[in-house]
């Protein structure tokens, strides 16, 4: 079809009603509109009226080309409001063959919604449909969008962590952006922390840390000092850095985390004056950083880690003792900790109260009861699968030009 010169708004709109039915018709008006993307941003503030003739769901292709003009422009505080639902309502019924074929449109569009949640303070009202913009987007639930972070980031404003896990669960292969993967992780590890899933607040943490990078970013940076605190928290340890760490990683990052370092250093002495001491001294950086609940959480971490230390050399220990060498006021105290870490699973142990005394055990699961058969077949099933993934990515990699290119030219270095 030959290109057509579009003379006004109103000609575009019916040629988008004209062509928007067979994926030819759809070919030749993406073409049309590409043709037209000046005109329509020259006319942006009177596009309102026009998007009002099309269908979004039967015209998806062209009111994205039209809502993207519209939202490019400032719009005011009192417009925002009115705007949203627009916007909302077109995620929700535009259809997801279409807006795949201007990816870089809908994203705009999805970003100038959330600028604009976050303008009027209500973050909860962009977390449906940005996820459901993400779903829409993806031709896989393992391919990472650059809308990842943004739906994590209203999640953190709203505190509605749980609303995370829906995308925080999927497993990832496809990263098309690095600072897309960094932000995606840092914030999936911010929402982990709120829900107290330490151990999965780890992993993604862990994942910026130990990711390749030529330089230092910020992200890595503010990572690394939560990495730092849920490792105290969860292990009582900071681990060293994996051979897999970058060198730049490995370099810089303690350079420039030097109070958690500290921090990390007090902790392991065990001896919670000098913990509470450190952490006065590096308050005023903790609280710029915005770490002081975690930092708080391992001040108490403390007395859980020493607990579990003792019953690696006692089998029976009087709550007295307990409390002495946990560093706790009295032995009640003692006897509140240990019964919390009992119900939390942390030890297996029993209290005697009439004469005060505390026995410990080792863990009594066997991993031989019916009630383990169905988690380790599931869990084996999942390992299975992600090897088999891991074979696939690791073939592709193998074949590809760009990374045998690029393996040629580091032969003679590495000889």
């Amino acid at each position: 079809m030959a290109p057509v010169r579009m003379e006004s708004v109103q000609a575009v709109v019916a040629h988008i009603q004209a062509l928007s039915g067979s994926h030819e018709e759809v070919a030749d008006l993406h073409s049309l509109l590409k043709q037209s993307e000046g005109a329509l941003r020259s006319r942006a503030a009177r596009l309102g009226p026009f998007l009002h003739q099309l269908d979004p769901s039967a015209h998806t292709l062209g009111y994205l080309f039209l809502l993207e003009a519209y939202s490019s422009r400032p719009i005011s505080r009192e417009q925002d409001e009115k705007f949203l639902p627009f916007i909302a309502g077109f995620i929700n019924s535009c259809s997801a063959e279409q807006i795949r074929l201007a990816p870089e449109k809908f994203i705009s569009v999805c970003k100038s919604f959330k600028d604009q949640v976050m303008q009027l303070q209500v973050p909860i009202q962009g977390i449906t449909p940005l996820r459901t913009a993400i779903r829409k987007l993806q031709t896989s639930s393992e391919q990472l969008t650059t809308l990842h972070s943004d739906y994590l980031l209203l999640c953190l404003l709203a505190k509605f962590y749980k609303a995370g896990l829906s995308i925080l669960d999927d497993d990832i292969f496809e990263v098309d952006q690095p600072r897309d993967h960094f932000l995606y992780c840092y914030y999936g590890g911010m929402i982990n922390i709120g829900l107290k899933r330490f151990r999965k607040a780890l992993e993604c943490l862990h994942n910026v840390v130990t990711a390749p990078m030529d330089a230092l970013s910020v992200i890595a940076v503010e990572a690394y000092k939560k990495y730092i605190l849920v490792s105290l928290i969860l292990n009582g340890q900071v681990p060293p850095f994996p051979k897999y760490t970058s060198s730049t990683a490995q370099r810089n990052l303690k350079r420039h985390t030097q109070p958690y370092i500290d921090l990390a250093n007090c902790y392991a002495t065990g001896t919670f004056s000098e913990l509470e001491a450190c952490i006065q001294t590096n308050l005023e950086k903790f609280q710029s950083d915005s770490n002081v609940g975690l930092v708080k959480q391992v001040l108490s971490s403390l007395y859980k880690h020493n607990i579990q230390r003792l019953t690696q050399t006692y089998l029976t220990l009087s709550l007295q003792d307990i409390a002495n060498a946990a560093q706790l006021k009295t032995p009640n105290d003692a006897e509140m900790h240990v019964l919390q870490m009992i119900q939390d699973g942390e030890i297996s142990a029993s209290i005697n109260q009439k004469d005060g005394m505390a026995s410990f055990y080792e863990d009594p699961e066997q991993y031989k009861t019916c009630g383990m058969i169905g988690p380790i077949d599931s869990f084996i099933q999942r390992l299975m699968e992600l090897s088999k993934k891991l074979s696939s990515l690791d073939e592709q990699i193998s074949c590809d030009l760009a990374h045998l290119t690029r393996i040629r030219k580091e032969l003679p270095r590495l000889d």
